[in-house]
């Protein structure tokens, strides 16, 4: 069995775990592909749970602010696990906050960074990219 179908082994070095261009239309689809993926690499339980959170708030909102579609890169390196989402949107996401109790939209962004370990954010005219990380 390959280390990467043993979900207790987290294999050393650069590994694709999966990669994805999605759009309105295969975002279920690709929420499940991530926590299949996430699963067969080892993570399990409220890690799991949180990560796939962060992932599906992230491509939700390259669809619905970043130009309609977007792609997902999922790589492992050494005990970290990755997670790239690009779009080509105008540009303009700003740092994750927690909007007011009264405003029903915003938290996505604030819910990505608060489900991982670590969250880049880098936003311009050329569209968005976050990268997620947890272990």
């Amino acid at each position: 069995m390959s280390e990467q179908g043993n979900p207790g082994a987290r294999p050393s070095g650069r590994q694709a775990l999966l990669a994805f261009e999605f759009d309105h239309h295969t975002l279920v689809l690709l929420r499940h592909e991530v926590e299949r993926a996430c699963r067969t690499w080892g993570l399990s339980g409220l890690t799991l749970y949180r990560f796939v959170v962060a992932v599906n708030e992230i491509t939700t909102n390259a669809v619905r602010h970043g130009g309609g579609h977007g792609s997902l890169s999922l790589w492992q390196q050494g005990p970290r696990l990755f997670c790239r989402v690009d779009d080509q949107g105008p540009g303009g996401a700003a740092e994750p906050h927690l909007p007011p109790p009264d405003h029903p939209r915003g938290r996505g962004l604030w819910l990505a960074r608060n489900n991982v370990e670590r969250f880049t954010l880098r936003s311009d005219a050329g569209g968005t990219t976050i990268v997620l990380e947890t272990s």
